[in-house]
């Protein structure tokens, strides 16, 4: 009994490795999985006076989106993880898009899960789907269709998308070339990346911030353009280098240290940047509304439902910002990852602006240029900032809200920073 025992214990061992080794693999060589777009989830935000949406129920929700990567096979992560009950998806589909809410109907693909057409999603989990073969072009957009057959509560979104997503039904029309009067909505809904096969060479810089790196902006018409993908252009247009996206983990009203619009920047980093496939370098800018926040005069709003900030007792010092960014960096270089600091940006003219908050971002900047814990730095502050007034954006770089760049703000941003630290396999800039 016991050599028949060992000998099946032997038998698992050889055989285990083979299987998962099997499994892990697509069929193609010398390739892995890049993250290719990507947006940080959260939970809706219900602002005072606003009641949140309404579950949504056998209805198909399609969502467009541009990886920064192209390839010739996909596969999509959705997410269910700020749900607190098991997420249906009755079908989903993956398409080009066409203009609005169409699609190529050509490009159509049914995805899949485990071979399988539907799925349940757990609570508090997020899944992957299986690879479709599908040729899509960087900057190209690709439309996601899911359909939703039961009544399912909005618990896991990014808002503020790049791009509107539509809201049709009844019925799963995740494969109608047109949706039929579908309602936009200015989100992503369950939805969290997109994934290609690439080339060994192929990596992911992954964008970690608040409502600057988003991309958010008070101009009309600055849809795409967000900081990172003017810098995703910009590494795509050079000739003969390795491929690299950029996707961007923004949130608007994100901080540091405490929730807010989402989770804290420590509590999200596994998931927005440690779970990237390929991720091998990583841009900080938070902290912001780390200061801003619990300094916001509510009394301005003149807004009965606007009485008291729920952020005053969160006032942090220029130190405990710092041990936070500090954490951010110790656990990126955990997983290897090259990790660049981006100076704090000026805002006042704000609601939240004062003296005493504009010297703690000059410590904190300040910090930011001196340290060595960075690979390298982006002096974001020095570059934005009016010479004439260093605590207020230049005009030509300022939304009109004091604090957002403008289009042209977000440009010369990306256009400021130097590709080669970024990509380049040499040794840190810093240790």
């Amino acid at each position: 009994m016991k050599k028949i025992t060992v000998r099946l214990l032997l038998l698992v061992a050889i055989s285990f490795p083979l299987v998962s080794s099997k499994a892990a693999q697509h069929p193609a060589t010398g390739g892995h999985w890049v993250s290719a777009w990507a947006t940080s989830v959260l939970v809706p935000i219900h602002f005072p006076g606003m009641p949140p949406d309404p579950p949504i129920s056998n209805q198909t929700i399609r969502m467009v989106v541009r990886p920064t990567l192209g390839g010739q096979r996909f596969r999509v992560r959705l997410s269910n993880e700020f749900g607190t009950s098991p997420l249906a998806i009755g079908a989903a589909h993956i398409a080009l898009t066409d203009e609005g809410s169409k699609i190529k109907a050509d490009t159509d693909r049914a995805l899949t899960f485990g071979g399988k057409p539907k799925v349940t999603i757990p609570a508090g989990a997020p899944l992957l789907s299986d690879p479709i073969d599908l040729p899509v072009e960087a900057f190209s957009e690709v439309s996601i269709s899911i359909y939703l057959p039961s009544s399912t509560p909005l618990s896991t979104s990014h808002f503020q998308a790049q791009h509107d997503a539509y809201v049709a039904g009844p019925g799963d029309l995740t494969g109608k070339p047109e949706l039929s009067d579908p309602t936009p909505k200015t989100a992503w809904y369950f939805l969290s990346r997109v994934e290609v096969w690439a080339p060994i060479s192929a990596t992911t810089i992954v964008a970690l911030g608040d409502s600057i790196t988003q991309g958010t902006s008070n101009k009309p018409g600055t849809s795409y353009t967000d900081w990172p993908y003017k810098l995703a252009q910009r590494l795509a247009a050079r000739k003969g280098t390795a491929p690299v996206s950029v996707v961007n983990e923004g949130i608007g009203g994100n901080r540091i240290l405490h929730d807010a619009a989402g989770v804290s920047a420590l509590a999200r980093f596994d998931r927005d940047v440690l779970s990237h496939p390929s991720a091998t370098t990583l841009i900080v800018l938070e902290g912001i509304n780390d200061i801003g926040f619990p300094r916001i005069r509510m009394a301005e709003f003149k807004n009965p439902a606007l009485k008291e900030s729920p952020f005053a007792n969160q006032r942090v010092s220029a130190d405990e910002m710092i041990a936070g960014l500090q954490q951010i960096i110790a656990r990126a270089r955990e997983h290897g990852m090259k990790v660049f600091g981006a100076t704090l940006s000026p805002f006042e003219g704000t609601n939240s602006y004062d003296e005493d908050g504009e010297s703690v971002r000059q410590a904190v900047n300040t910090w930011i240029r001196s340290t060595d814990a960075y690979d390298g730095i982006f002096d974001f502050d020095a570059l934005l900032r009016d010479p004439a007034h260093p605590s207020k954006l230049r005009a030509e770089f300022d939304s009109g809200d004091h604090i957002h760049p403008s289009p042209a703000g977000y440009k010369a941003m990306a256009d400021s920073i130097p590709l080669a630290p970024l990509t380049g396999n040499t040794v840190p800039l810093r240790k």
